[in-house]
C-alpha cells in the first residue's frame, strides 16, 4: 500500500522532515556564517502549500466584521441603558411634582372649605 505521501518510521511525511532539516540547516548557517553573507529564503517560500492557509483573508475579514458588529451592538445597548436611566429620572421628577401638587390641591381644598364656612357664617349673621 503506497500512500500519496511517503511517511517515515514515526508517521511524519517526508516533506515535513525535509522542511525541518532545511530549517535546522538554515539556523546552523546563521550561527556559523557572518551576517549578510548568506542569502536565505524566507520561511514562507519553504512551507509546502497544502491548502492550510487558504481563506485566511476571508477569516480575518469575517472577524473584523464580527468585531464591528459587536462594537455597534455595545454602543446601541449602552444608548438604550442611558435612555432607560434618563426616563426613570424624568418619571421620578414627574412623580415628585404630582405628589407635591396633590398636597397643594389638598391644601387649597381645605382653604376653600374654610372660606365657604366663613362665608356661610357671615351670611347667616346678616340674615
Amino acid at each position: 500500500m503506497n500512500h500519496s505521501q511517503d511517511t517515515g518510521p514515526r508517521g511524519m511525511p517526508e516533506d515535513r522532515k525535509l522542511y525541518i532539516v532545511d530549517s535546522i540547516n538554515d539556523l546552523n548557517k546563521l550561527n556559523l556564517c557572518p551576517a549578510g553573507s548568506q542569502h536565505l529564503f524566507p520561511l514562507q517560500e519553504k512551507i509546502p502549500d497544502v491548502g492550510t492557509n487558504s481563506g485566511n483573508g476571508s477569516h480575518s475579514l469575517f472577524f473584523m466584521g464580527l468585531i464591528m458588529v459587536l462594537i455597534v451592538s455595545l454602543a446601541l445597548v449602552s444608548f438604550v441603558i442611558f435612555l432607560i436611566v434618563q426616563t426613570g429620572n424624568k418619571m421620578d421628577d414627574v412623580s415628585r411634582r404630582l405628589t407635591a401638587e396633590g398636597k397643594d390641591i389638598d391644601d387649597l381644598k381645605k382653604i376653600n372649605s374654610l372660606i365657604v364656612k366663613r362665608l356661610n357664617q357671615l351670611d347667616a349673621e346678616q340674615n
